[in-house]
């Protein structure tokens, strides 16, 4: 994969990058040693909607070349869109986990988490 967007920025200090590219730079960053797994801890937090998606789509690419992307994510929607399992923990247990299909269905994943 090629590196996240980040070629345009790259003379400019990180302390001078918005939250999403601050973001995609921690992103690069934790790809530099050839990692098979990456943790990524609340990734779309405070990012505009714009950088959400891109934030997205680089994930899906990363789990499509074979990288496993472990989540931690308060964002259910963007969650289960970049995900292909997932767990529901509530203070400290596991209440449900499966695949996203299977998480995405249950009714009361879908009441407490995916209702307006």
């Amino acid at each position: 994969m090629e590196d996240p967007p980040l070629a345009a920025i790259r003379k400019r200090l990180a302390g001078q990058l918005s939250g999403g590219e601050q973001q995609m730079l921690t992103i690069a960053r934790s790809l530099m040693g050839n990692p098979k797994i990456v943790l990524l801890d609340e990734p779309s937090e405070g990012l505009a909607p714009v950088i959400v998606q891109q934030i997205a789509v680089t994930i899906q690419t990363l789990s499509a070349e074979g990288l496993t992307v472990l989540l931690s994510e308060q964002n259910v929607r963007f969650a289960m869109h970049v995900a292909s399992r997932a767990a529901v923990i509530e203070r400290g247990r596991i209440l449900l986990e499966g695949p996203i299909d299977t998480i995405a269905a249950d009714e009361g994943v879908r009441s407490a988490y995916l209702t307006p």
